[in-house]
């Protein structure tokens, strides 16, 4: 799986050095399903994607919705397993980070984000 680093440059922050691109059907389709925990850093970058479900999963994540300029729309702080975030067509793809990622870095709808 490719790995990119997520930041937000007018903050100066970088969120995660290991966040996993889904961007297959395969890769998609899995997702976080397995893992037992996700780490401070680690995470996945689901594209495309109008929304998530954490059905079957183990554990809770924080769930970042983007547009198609990488500006976050909403956010969904330590979703537990067996939920679903409303599906948007204004959202192209949403990251899924540990639980506390979003208020750690204050990530805020209007943020800009980069991947590199």
């Amino acid at each position: 799986m490719q790995y990119l680093t997520v930041s937000i440059p007018k903050k100066a922050v970088t969120i995660g050095s290991r966040i996993g691109l889904a961007d297959t059907f395969l890769t998609r389709l899995v997702g976080l399903l397995g893992k037992s925990s996700l780490d401070d850093g680690a995470g996945l970058l689901i594209r495309p994607s109008s929304g998530v479900h954490t059905m079957w999963m183990r554990f809770a994540i924080d769930v970042v919705a983007l547009d198609k300029d990488l500006r976050v729309l909403k956010t969904w702080q330590r979703l537990p397993p067996w939920r679903v975030t409303e599906v948007s067509f204004k959202t192209s793809s949403v990251l899924e980070l540990a639980p506390g990622q979003i208020h750690h870095f204050n990530i805020q709808p209007g943020d800009q984000l980069a991947f590199s």
